[in-house]
């Protein structure tokens, strides 16, 4: 049964196995479930912090000094940040702990909240404000950690409901920061009243996490694994495919606030009321994706998701040059809950595609589960940085396309290009050979790459 070593200091689980149903029903399904709602927690604190300055800029009028370009170059700054830290992050539960990492991890979001709450104030340097949006970007990395911890919890039957879930309930720290904000900008507040309300929290997180949530002796000292995953040519096919779904996400969480008060002259309270739907709508939607992709397949799930994306953009470049507004907000609503659809079904992909790669490779049983767990949990976190640099295209997009049309609409083309780019990529390497027909020559394992490709 499941007991903590003698010799480490902590929650340690030593056994730790979730394909066996058994031992599953036994204890494995309720420990899972309590890391995964306390991962949840920290997480959704982390992508709060991490999108702070895209409501931050709303509170920010003509007397910061701050032209939109400057607002545009804050929040592809803050994004990057939050992309690149996420390769360190995901290396971090092998050298750390799950649980252990949790904890530095929520503590460390203190460090934005803190010296944000310090500069907000007219009279500050862009310079400063910069520097202070650059620490705000490791909120982001909190996602790569809990997506890798989280990964190694549960079954691959279970898979896409959990790791939907958890990046869902992560995700939605986006729109409850921008409903916070408009409640503080409806009642006359401003800046430091909701970082004042975030501080607190993130102590809340950092103590749930140290007090009920385990590490897995089994993903600990596993720093190879990120070096294998990074060598594997499907990590960067799903982090291309990522780009497309979570990089729109999070660079529109970013941008959508401030495209409504430049193209279409909202104020920043008219913006905040309608900048949230669409945010809450793709988290909510996001693990249902993972679930669409349990049963149908990630990989048809996203290529038709894709579609969807690409119809829904098309849209968007009409409404804006027509001016439309209520168009352009309700089509764009239904972009984001697309992004967050097809952000579940491409990280329920990932696993399969890894599980795959081990039966192919001749290992069976427990040996293959074993392998796949190990090199998609690293994966995962590999991917979520370079697809959250997605965000930082869409934001520098998004202010070349202001500079040069004065609106978004150049913008909105070169994202329905990518999108398909995506489709084809989706189809071209995982949907191309169809089920159960491959060449005369191809090899048993082969055959069940191919057909487990095609329902990964």
């Amino acid at each position: 049964m499941i007991a903590p070593a003698p010799t480490r200091r902590g929650r340690w689980i030593e056994r730790w196995d979730p394909e066996d149903e058994a031992f599953w029903n036994a204890t494995g399904e309720r420990i899972a479930r309590r890391n995964l709602w306390f991962s949840v927690l920290s997480e959704h604190i982390g992508f709060s912090v991490w999108t702070l300055w895209s409501v931050l800029v709303l509170f920010m009028g003509p007397e910061y000094g701050l032209t939109p370009a400057d607002k545009f170059l804050l929040t592809s700054v803050v994004t990057l940040v939050g992309a690149v830290v996420r390769v360190p992050y995901t290396f971090a539960v092998a050298v750390f702990g799950g649980r252990n990492w949790t904890v530095v991890s929520a503590s460390l979001l203190l460090a934005p909240t803190i010296a944000a709450f310090t500069v907000m104030e007219p009279g500050t340097s862009f310079s400063t404000f910069l520097l202070v949006g650059l620490l705000a970007g490791i909120g982001g990395g909190n996602f790569a950690s809990s997506m890798t911890n989280i990964n190694a919890f549960f079954p691959l039957r279970k898979k896409g409901w959990a790791l939907g879930l958890n990046a869902g309930g992560g995700n939605i720290g986006v729109p409850v920061i921008q409903l916070v904000a408009l409640a503080i900008i409806g009642a006359g507040g401003g800046p430091r009243v909701l970082l004042g309300i975030y501080i607190p929290l993130i102590v809340v997180a950092a103590v749930l996490a140290a007090l009920f949530m385990d590490n897995l002796a089994s993903v600990k000292n596993d720093t190879g694994a990120a070096k294998d995953a990074a060598r594997d040519a499907h990590t960067w096919i799903m982090a291309v495919l990522y780009i497309g779904t979570f990089g729109s996400f999070i660079g529109y969480s970013f941008a959508f606030g401030q495209v409504l008060t430049i193209q279409f002259g909202r104020t920043p309270l008219q913006a905040a009321y309608l900048t949230f739907i669409g945010p809450l709508l793709g988290s909510l939607i996001r693990p249902v994706g993972g679930r669409l992709a349990d049963r149908y397949g990630g990989a048809r799930i996203t290529l038709w998701n894709y579609v969807g994306m690409a119809a829904a953009t098309a849209v968007l470049i009409g409404a804006g040059m027509r001016k439309s507004l209520p168009l352009f907000v309700s089509v764009f609503v239904v972009l984001f809950v697309l992004s967050g659809l097809g952000n579940g079904s491409t990280f329920k992909m990932i696993p399969g595609i890894f599980q795959a790669k081990a039966l192919a490779r001749g290992l069976q049983g427990e040996a293959a589960v074993a392998q796949g767990r190990r090199l998609s949990g690293a994966a995962m976190g590999l991917i979520g940085a370079v697809g959250a640099l997605g965000g930082v295209g869409i934001n520098l997009a998004f202010r070349q396309s202001f500079l040069s049309y004065g609106s978004g609409t150049g913008a909105f083309v070169a994202f329905l290009g990518f999108y398909a780019v995506c489709f084809v990529v989706t189809w071209a390497v995982y949907l191309r050979r169809p089920i159960g027909r491959v060449p005369a020559t191809a090899s048993a394992s082969e055959e069940k790459t191919q057909l487990s490709y095609a329902e990964v």
